[in-house]
């Protein structure tokens, strides 16, 4: 079945429309009831409705309302203020779908009734220099949109869009070539790997290199000619490129098997696989009447893009040196996506800095036709994550805070916590908890908040286990499998069936309602690419289950009532771990 939330909206869409047919256009608005004395759901369509029609919205609701058919899911709903109307599920409907979700893998989440091909680019890291904090947000955050939207049961189709292609390599290349690793005439070439075992190596390289061309600014020239050599497929130029970017890919992945995400070498489409189109791309805006010379580069401009002084903002794709661009290689990719991967959206998980390159890019796709109107290109924006300072997050000593040993210190907090809330724990368990938690922590604290916002990280709030923390759900999780382990049963042993799951006391209806809103949390958090949603909703429900043990004996009841109770416990233990995974996070069976 389709969430509550979403059946109730299309039940009070459907009354609206047999009330007002003029105003079919309207949504419903059906929300969470704010305070749950009233309901369980609030429908706000009405106070709209009335606007457009210059009536008194209370008149409209009640006109609504006399058309409005939840009788089998909710009890008779009641008009509120002006014109909300409130409504309340009814117990043994709630009951019933509980019990349908008991034995379901899924716990009630439908396949989506129009799968699309989701083309997702994120992480994107600079190949050549080592992954830094800044590429934390947009990793984590598109890992845990892939695992939604594949759930939701979506053909995903991840892009790890690499930088490894342009300056940055000519500047390494000419580097090693002065340190004599290269020697371009003699064509002799010393062990790469030798001499660069680790990007930490690489790193050392780069800020040479970077050292050498701020002293001496001609060095720039030999960088941008290894360039273009590589564009022109010097053999020699591109097989040390090749190795590098190894090199580099391998520090990448160990970053990511660390954090947990999805992104495999199977991914990786970089701004070099684009190379041989880039002049096409620049061919085909010619031939459409796209391209403006300005001052010997080839730009387009695009209606409603002004500077701030008030000239037109030109987007430039070539160079007047024949150079290509980032929006160059982003117009191929778009290409690429809708063309052969058949996109019908693609997502940009991409810092919020770069939101007019994005607006521009995709008015430029959609005017050269690269994306037609049936395809939806989205930039997924984040903010930035803040120091203590309010700053950009920096070592002690401001430099870049590297992300694999951000990951090693969330590790080793992680294991002093839990060697000190579980001494006797066997070590192996210590260390397999400390990677779980201390990861998680850092996942969560950046998906817990809302993705546009900037945030400041903090070891001792993530790490807290009080409040919306990653060791709080995990360990919410723990505390339900534990309830299994000290009364001997097994979990597995009450999915058995689907049968109506009685919730009679107060708090266990309460936690059953919670249950039963995990499918709409998903569509809120899917409607607008914010895993924040999906946190609160596991927050909430952890709460809940909180209330419901504190006011419920589990184990020390009887008969029906202990399985009964077993069952809404399991139910909430599922739901965790689910919603968790889905975030990318772990759970530990105990703490």
């Amino acid at each position: 079945m389709p969430s509550v939330q979403r059946l109730l909206d299309e039940r009070v869409a459907a009354a609206m429309r047999a009330a007002f047919p003029e105003a079919a256009d309207l949504p419903a608005i059906v929300v969470l009831a704010q305070d749950p004395r009233f309901g369980d759901y609030q429908a706000n369509g009405a106070m709209a409705l009335a606007k457009r029609l210059k009536r008194k919205p209370h008149e409209v609701a009640e006109a609504v309302l006399a058309r409005l058919d939840v009788s089998d899911l909710a009890e008779r709903p009641e008009i509120a203020g002006p014109g909300f109307i409130n409504i309340r599920l009814r117990q043994d409907w709630v009951s019933r779908e509980l019990g349908r979700a008991n034995p379901d893998e899924r716990l009630g989440v439908p396949h989506a009734e129009k799968p699309e091909t989701v083309v997702l680019d994120y992480s994107a890291p600079n190949l050549a220099k080592e992954m830094h904090v800044g590429h934390l947000r947009s990793t984590i955050i598109g890992d845990a949109l892939v695992r939604m939207l594949d759930f939701a049961g979506h053909r995903v189709i991840r892009q790890n869009h690499v930088g490894d292609w342009g300056t940055q390599f000519g500047m390494l290349l000419a580097e090693m070539e002065a340190q004599k690793v290269f020697i371009r005439e003699s064509g002799t070439t010393q062990p790469l790997q030798a001499a660069y075992p680790d990007i930490g190596d690489l790193g050392t390289l780069y800020r040479q290199a970077k050292e050498h061309g701020d002293k001496n600014p001609e060095i720039k020239d030999e960088w941008r000619q290894i360039v273009v050599d590589l564009q022109r497929g010097d053999k020699q130029a591109l097989w040390l490129w090749g190795l590098l970017r190894m090199i580099s890919m391998q520090h990448c992945n160990r970053v990511y098997h660390k954090l947990g995400v999805k992104l495999t070498d199977n991914d990786i489409r970089g701004e070099s696989a684009y190379n041989d189109d880039l002049p096409k791309v620049v061919e085909e805006l010619r031939a459409k009447g796209l391209l403006t010379e300005s001052e010997g580069a080839q730009c387009v401009f695009l209606d409603g893009f002004v500077a701030k002084d008030g000239p037109p903002l030109p987007l430039i794709v070539q160079k007047s040196d024949e150079g290509f661009l980032y929006a160059t290689t982003d117009l191929a990719a778009i290409r690429y996506r809708v063309g052969e991967l058949h996109a019908n959206r693609i997502l940009y998980v991409v810092d919020a800095r770069q939101s007019l390159h994005f607006q521009m890019l995709f008015a430029c796709a959609r005017k050269a036709g690269f994306a037609p109107p049936d395809v939806a290109p989205v930039h997924v924006a984040f903010g930035t994550m803040m120091g203590p300072d309010g700053r950009p997050f920096k070592t002690r000593e401001g430099g870049t805070v590297k992300l694999m040993d951000l990951l090693d210190e969330a590790e080793r907090r992680a294991y002093e916590l839990v060697s000190a809330k579980s001494p006797d724990l066997p070590e192996t368990e210590k260390r397999d908890i400390a990677h779980k938690v201390g990861i998680g922590a850092v996942k969560y604290a950046d998906l817990a908040q809302s993705r546009t916002s900037d945030y400041v990280f903090s070891w001792d709030k993530m790490l807290s286990l009080d409040g919306n923390t990653a060791p709080y759900m995990q360990y919410a999780y723990a505390r339900v499998r534990s309830i299994f382990r000290k009364g001997g049963h097994e979990a597995e042993g009450h999915r058995g069936d689907a049968a109506p799951i009685p919730v009679d006391a107060p708090a266990e209806l309460a936690l059953a309602k919670m249950i039963l809103r995990f499918p709409e949390a998903l569509d809120r958090t899917l409607e607008d690419y914010r895993p924040n949603v999906l946190a609160a909703y596991l927050y909430d429900l952890a709460q809940a289950f909180t209330a419901f043990y504190d006011a419920c004996p589990v184990i020390q009841s009887q008969g029906p009532t202990r399985a009964n109770r077993l069952k809404l416990c399991d139910l909430t233990a599922r739901v965790i771990a689910r919603g968790l995974g889905l975030l990318g996070i772990e759970t530990a069976e105990r703490m």
